[in-house]
């Protein structure tokens, strides 16, 4: 690695930084600063070559140093400015919100469409009776929705407040010069304040709200949270005492004058030395002695906004990272610490970070060490590479006496150097870090992105149909001017005499006049109340999804919870989910389910993808489940009971007992057996190679639980320990294990970690006896090319093979164990060159690290394989069957690698075994080889599927094909590809000659439409993000991102729609999604019922809206014809308002809200429903269309009838006359009310006593309105008793029962002869419904519930084989609830009660591997034919394979996650030749 040179030894020699410029450090900087430049540049708005500077020059971090004058400006302050670690999702501030919402609400077309009309109903000249009332609504639709903006940003400002107020130590009473934080200059100082007060009065809005309305147990809660909150704010004002005491034990009180003494109360420590190669610098030690307590560096209790770049924090055990910080010091004495980075990639396991060579306990141990250090850091500017990092830490390095041996010594840092905000500390007490990168600088900042603004499609599409309704109001407005103005041009009329004064002096400005004034009495055509309704209806909505308690996780007390209420429609429309994989599709629990050691196989087990598997072939699941369930509960019986004869275990507890094999306690717990010594040695090998680290249980004192880096080490090492050989402690330089209650104490003499390029680990150990054993474990690829081909036999490693095969297709994560013995003294020199290796700076040190690894880990022994069972989340593959009936394709996107990927893929039923693997990743030698995964994807899309991209013209129209292309994927392969090839192909190919290959993004998304499974390996957030961009905006479908980590929240985010799972651990994907779900099963019942309700829904509550205020308003466009436009309303004024607030509004909004076309347990049951909002069949500008020619048909109705019936003058038989505009206005609005309300309900497909209520006041509403409106005198002014006149005359009654007939009649026919002579599916599978083909499922079914399940399969078999013992139960449960004593001792009562009640299932996920005892082959090295072993093994009961077959699963590619035992022959066969050349 190029490092950054002085010109001088100086370290802060003023030329340093031009000598950067050439760094290496950021020669990936610029493909890697995309994000880090978008983000950057929000926050400090640097202007764009300012901004381009600033990503590309390394970072330098002084402590203890001032600044070079370079790097201050004239007053000595810092010239470059970090942002604070203060952080912000939300899309407001209180100073932005109100004109940033007020501008995004009005460039909505509509809302600034009625914005001018309210402008224009100011002017007493347009005519507008009440200008006031008229922008109510307006002032009413943003309103509510600037309530609901503020209320969702002000949940994700108090997620950001809670997470920007964590505690944290924070290093003070040291000088940090790279930042200034003593200046707040007034701007914020006034933001702040805003803050505060925004906040001040939310929570005061609160406190009202929970002690007027809250009841006890909330008042409470408020309470105690207000005294915690008190409780803080008074702590985090205190010192942090120093722990790190040269003392194990407390210091005892200190007298008061010894407390005076030492003026600040710190415990007393030794003085630490300073020694050679170390940050601590005995001159400034020298210097610092005589300084007071009280003036020495100390840790306080901080807040994370606190924190800046160069500050040094401590963090502590359990604690999460606050900011990218690079590690000091730790509690460890050998510098190590373990993170968990679930937030980053998603994994769970516990990764190693070291501390730097010149930190750690031997240098700094206590908090006043760090004040007499001085040292600069240099780095790569901010980038959003996870896994990279770059720097150089420069110090001054003394010897043991105190002499300067060199003024500017180096160390490297590298990512193992580093913690990385959102990381969470475990098995550490505590590490202190040097802060590099803060809030939006952090890495994982960099790849969340912005939180965006969302809008559903059909809201996009409804503009649109506003657009046409404008050009059609222009064209009825401006023939109405055009009207008008040459009726002012005509003189020989009776206007010439009876007009007193025109408001225009000519024709053309009364023809302009009419256009506005007509333009007021028209603008129903676009109805501001249709998005008052909209708000309303999406809130009822999203109450609706909050209070289903189908999606309600008891264990976490969480319902689904709705953060973004105006996409519901969108749920109904999604084509391709991205899923991360573990916490979300997995529990990442791992049990150990099988074990083949010696060439035979143990445990039982029934996974999920056996499941899959024997559903498939026809078999009945259930069945098949009750079965094995109880074949391994019997088992385990007997296991156990054997293993408490025959051992003293006292870490042994049933219910943690996961590998159920009696075979195998017979085996190896009788005397007399052949295979005790081969399968102790295998547990012994689970025992000891491990990294594993124990603590006492706190619900059970007497039980130790396993810390591990992985939950796959834990699973080894625990089923060795109910195996009665336990892992019992680690010390620094042994482990203790207890085999069958006698204790053994191993030596550890070496440790080679495990990799993901290594993919293994070995531990060196001598034995009590005094064998040096080097025990190695990994993956089964890996390791039979490091087997002895003397040493083992032939016919042991074909069977571990076959069963490993097995076991990988039953969705296990399989691993091989290993041993081998070797001399002490081979060992001793092997582990000097070792250390030579280690300690090497060469840029060939990894080739040397691991060439010696190489040596010792060959020719082993090979004792067995495991099979491990990652636990999916209940109902996981359930749910992804039923998504995949529904049209919805699942794209898996993990951090994880591929073998991991892959074995999940078949245990929820994404891959499966007829499938062919298409695996796109780069040449192992070139990853840079853009060629070879073009050529890779080119060849699949030619060889596979018939798609020859060799063109590039060819490609867009392919890609246009694929938009309109919503058909099944093909179901015979799928698509693995590594994060490796991903960033190939989204990287900037603008520059490369090859035309081909610059369409390589566009090729990858044509292979992944045409397969039926997507995964992708070993991705970074924003890896994730750029996969759902490409899919969303090139074929431009509706997705959906479902995680639950931070490393999820740029793909969240970038979905149409986000969902986050509510894990046990971190809810940052909540706190940045759209929809917050407890478990991935409950995203079945999201989409299929309450998505598709609400599409279905809102699409035909929308055309049901411009339909009625069509009808409306054509009718006065009609009356105009009579009048020559002259501005005249031919309704009564308040009738112009009452008719979309009162007389139409409820019956759409109810249609909107609670219609259902089929119940939601039959959503679930016929998925393929779900499929027209895919295909977009309930909504298009086409229906839309016909729903205005239907209103325009009906409007033609309402006002002609009436027309024709005052066509000739006639009194009513109270012999007045009914003949004036208003009186024929109350028939035609009595015709298009009623008609319309009727047309709606008739579109409607449930009714019920409340919609029938609504629909019928709606209707009555109209005529209750005429005759109490038109009694009063005084108000009603010209319109007074015409409620009574109009409506007290039969033949307006006539009038109006033939008019509502002939509106709806058409509209009626057409549906009727659809439904029965050509019906879509929801038609036919309503008809089935109401036949009762789904009557025996229960109301609120759920298939994605096993407790559903179980109790609709019982209760089906009790009705359909017994029903007098299902009556007999019925009356039993009867007398037992009359008489609850009773209910104990009536066992078919309890049962069936027990049945109905909580009939649950417990998905054991086990299969069976049963095999009878096994012979050594007698000729020892004689090769087999592997398929003449697998039918013998067959045919004998040895090997019962998972496949029904013995069909291969087909690749591209060898992949580690994908074991077939032929592959795992040849490397072993060729690892003999080898070695025997």
């Amino acid at each position: 690695m190029e490092e950054l040179k002085p010109e001088q030894s100086d370290p802060i020699n003023p030329d340093r930084v031009s000598a950067t410029k050439g760094n290496s450090y950021n020669s990936e900087t610029t493909s890697k600063s995309t994000v880090s430049s978008a983000v950057n540049g929000l926050i400090n708005n640097r202007p764009e070559y300012l901004q381009e500077i600033y990503d590309n020059i390394p970072r330098t971090i002084y402590f203890n140093y001032d600044l070079p004058d370079d790097m201050k400006d004239p007053s000595g302050h810092p010239i470059i400015s970090y942002p604070r670690n203060k952080i912000r999702t939300t899309k407001y501030t209180p100073l932005s919100f109100l004109p940033k919402n007020i501008i995004f609400q009005f460039t909505n077309i509509a809302n600034f469409y009625f914005l001018v009309l309210v402008i224009l109903g100011a002017f007493q000249i347009f005519g507008v009776a009440s200008p006031g009332l008229a922008a109510v609504p307006l002032i009413v639709i943003v309103c509510i929705t600037a309530f609901k903006d503020a209320l969702e940003d002000y949940r994700r400002g108090t997620s950001d407040s809670e997470l920007n107020n964590s505690p944290i130590h924070l290093l003070s009473g040291t000088h940090n010069p790279n930042v200034l934080t003593t200046e707040v200059g007034p701007w914020r100082r006034f933001k702040k304040a805003c803050t505060r007060g925004t906040f001040a009065t939310f929570r005061a809005f609160k406190k009202c709200g929970v002690f007027i309305c809250g009841n006890k147990k909330k008042k409470q809660e408020y309470i105690r949270q207000q005294v915690q909150e008190e409780e803080y704010a008074l702590h985090r004002v205190s010192t942090v005492h120093s722990e790190y005491s040269y003392q194990s034990q407390p210091e005892p009180r200190l007298s008061l004058d010894s407390r005076r003494s030492m003026q600040s109360g710190r415990s007393r420590h030794r003085p630490t030395v300073a020694l050679p190669n170390s940050l601590l610098n005995p001159v400034l030690k020298k210097e610092n002695e005589n300084v007071g307590d009280d003036k020495r560096p100390s840790f306080k209790n901080r807040r994370w906004k606190d924190v800046n770049v160069g500050d040094i924090i401590r963090i502590r055990a359990n604690e999460e990272v606050p900011a990218d910080v690079i590690i000091l010091s730790t509690s460890d004495p050998e510098g190590n610490c373990f993170v968990e980075t679930k937030n980053l990639d998603g994994e769970t396991n516990l990764k190693t970070r070291n501390v730097l060579k010149c930190g750690g306990t031997n240098n700094l141990k206590h908090s006043d060490d760090l004040g007499d250090t001085k040292f600069w850091v240099e780095c790569d500017a901010p980038n959003p590479s996870l896994y990279t990092f770059r720097g150089t830490i420069h110090y001054e390095n003394y010897d043991g006496s105190g002499n300067l041996v060199n003024p500017d010594e180096k160390e490297a840092i590298t990512p193992d150097n580093v913690l990385l905000r959102g990381c969470m500390l475990r098995n550490t007490k505590w590490v202190i870090g040097l802060v590099v990168y803060t809030g939006p600088e952090s890495k994982i900042m960099l790849n969340s992105g912005i939180t965006p603004t969302k809008k559903s499609r059909i809201s996009k599409e409804l503009n649109l149909s506003v657009i046409i309704n404008f050009l059609l109001l222009f064209i009825l407005c401006f023939i109405s001017g055009l009207i008008n103005g040459l009726f002012y041009r005509r003189t020989d009329n009776s206007r010439a005499y009876f007009d007193f004064q025109p408001f225009g002096g000519t024709p053309a400005i009364n023809g302009v006049l009419a256009f506005f004034v007509t333009l007021i009495i028209y603008q129903a055509l676009v109805p501001i109340s249709l998005y008052i309704s909209v708000e309303i209806i999406k809130t009822l909505q999203a109450f609706f999804i909050y209070s289903d308690l189908k999606m309600y996780y008891e264990k976490l007390d969480f319902p689904c919870i709705p953060k973004s209420w105006n996409i519901s429609d969108d749920l109904g429309q999604i084509e391709y989910i991205f899923s991360d994989k573990t916490g979300t599709l997995t529990q990442n629990v791992m049990e150990f389910k099988k074990c083949s050691i010696g060439g035979k196989s143990y445990g039982l087990a029934y996974t999920e993808a056996k499941q899959g598997l024997d559903k498939r072939n026809g078999l009945d699941t259930v069945a098949e489940m009750n079965k094995w369930k109880k074949r391994i509960s019997d088992d385990k019986q007997e296991m156990v009971e054997l293993l408490t004869k025959y051992s003293s275990n006292d870490q042994l507890r049933e219910e943690n007992v996961t590998f159920v094999s009696s075979e195998y306690v017979k085996d190896t717990m009788m005397e007399d057996s052949s295979r005790k010594e081969i399968n102790e040695r295998f547990m012994t090998a689970l025992a000891l190679c491990h990294t594993v680290v124990t603590e006492v249980s706190e619900t059970d004192p007497g039980y130790r639980n396993f810390k591990a880096e992985s939950p796959d080490e834990s699973a080894l090492v625990s089923v060795a320990r109910d195996l009665g050989i336990v892992f019992k402690e680690r010390l620094r330089k042994s482990v203790i294990i207890d085999i069958y209650g006698e204790e053994l104490t191993y030596e550890l003499l070496d440790i080679i970690p495990f990799t993901s390029a290594r993919k293994r680990m070995s531990c060196i150990l001598r034995a009590p006896d005094g064998r040096v054993i080097v025990y190695t474990k990994g993956a089964d690829n890996v390791i039979f090319q490091r087997l002895d081909p003397h040493n083992n036999s032939n016919d042991v490693i074909s069977k571990t093979a076959l069963h490993l095969e097995d076991y990988a297709t039953e969705g296990l994560r399989t691993l091989c164990i290993t041993e081998k013995e070797v001399d002490y003294d081979y060992y001793k020199a092997w582990s000097a060159r070792y250390g030579e290796a280690n300690a090497c700076i060469d840029d060939n040190r990894d080739e040397l690290i691991s060439k010696v690894e190489d040596e010792i880990e060959s020719n082993l022994i090979l004792l067995g394989g495991t099979a491990i069972e990652d636990r999916l989340q209940e109902g996981v593959p359930s749910s992804i069957a039923i998504l995949a009936q529904a049209g919805i394709k699942l794209w898996v996107l993990t951090g994880d690698r591929i073998e991991t990927a892959i074995n999940i893929g078949f245990s929820c039923n994404l891959l499966e075994n007829e499938m062919k693997l298409l695996v796109v990743r780069p040449e192992e030698n070139d990853l840079e080889n853009v060629a070879y995964v073009d050529a890779l994807i080119t060849g699949y899309l030619k060889d596979h599927f018939g798609i020859d991209t060799s063109d590039p013209a060819s490609i867009p129209p392919l890609v246009e094909a694929a938009q309109k292309d919503h058909s099944a994927p093909n179901p015979n392969f799928a698509v693995i590809i590594d994060g490796a090839a991903l960033h190939l192909v989204f990287q900037d190919l603008v520059e490369l000659e090859d035309e081909s290959v610059k369409a390589l993004k566009d090729k990858f998304l044509l292979l992944g439409k045409q397969c039926k499974s997507v995964i992708c390996c070993r991705v970074s957030p924003s890896q994730k993000a750029e996969v759902v961009k490409l899919v969303k905006d090139s074929l431009q479908v509706m997705t959906l991102a479902i995680g639950d980590g931070a490393n999820d929240v740029a793909m969240i985010q970038a979905a149409n729609v986000g969902v986050g799972i509510a894990g046990e651990e971190g809810r940052q994907a909540v706190m940045s999604s759209d929809y917050a779900l407890g478990q991935f099963r409950y995203l079945t019942r999201l989409l299929l019922v309450h998505g598709r309700w609400s599409y279905k829904r809102l699409a035909e509550m929308v055309p049901c809206f411009f339909y009625k205020n069509v009808v409306f308003t054509l009718t006065c466009f009609w009356y105009g014809i009579f009048n020559n436009f002259d501005g005249s309303y031919l309704y009564e004024y308040t009738y112009l308002i009452f008719y979309n607030l009162a007389f139409t509004s409820l019956p759409v909004i109810v249609l909107a809200v609670l219609d259902q076309d089929v119940s939601d347990t039959i959503s679930l049951l016929v998925p393929q429903l779900y499929r027209s909002g895919i295909l977009g069949l309930e909504w298009s500008q086409y229906k839309f269309a016909w729903y205005m020619l239907d209103g325009l048909y009906q409007s033609v109705i309402s006002f002609f009838f009436p027309y024709l019936l005052y066509l000739v003058s006639f009194q009513n038989p109270q012999g007045t006359t009914i003949d004036h505009r208003f009186w024929i206005g109350v028939v035609a609005i009595s015709i298009s009310v009623t008609a319309c309300n009727i047309y709606v309900l008739l579109q409607q497909r449930r009714w019920d006593w409340l919609t029938l209520l609504i629909d019928g006041i709606s209707i009555l509403l109209v005529y209750f309105w005429t005759g109490v409106w038109s009694a009063n005198v005084t108000a009603a002014g010209e319109f007074f008793r015409a409620g009574a006149q109009t409506l007290g005359t039969l033949a307006v009654w006539c009038c109006i029962f033939i008019g509502v007939l002939v509106c709806v009649l058409p509209r009626f026919i057409y549906d009727f002869l659809f439904r029965n002579f050509k019906p879509k599916d929801i038609d036919i599978i309503r008809e089935r419904a109401r036949m009762g083909e789904y009557d025996d499922y229960p109301e609120g079914y759920d298939p994605t519930d096993a407790e559903d399940v179980e109790r609709h399969r019982l209760l089906t078999e009790i009705i359909d084989h017994d029903p007098k013992m299902l009556e007999q139960l019925q009356n039993e449960e009867k007398q037992a609830q009359e008489k609850p004593e009773e209910l104990d001792h009536n066992p078919l009562a309890r049962t069936f009660n027990t049945i109905k009640k909580r009939a649950t299932i417990q998905r054991s996920r086990r299969n069976t591997v049963r095999s009878r005892k096994n012979t050594i082959n007698d000729q020892f090295h004689r090769p087999i034919d592997i398929n003449l072993l697998r039918q013998q093994m067959i045919q004998r009961g040895e090997y019962q394979t998972a496949r029904t077959s013995l069909e291969r699963i087909n690749t591209t590619h060898e992949l580690p996650g994908l074991t077939q035992a032929e592959t795992l022959i040849q490397y072993h066969t060729r690892n003999s030749m080898t070695l025997n050349r």
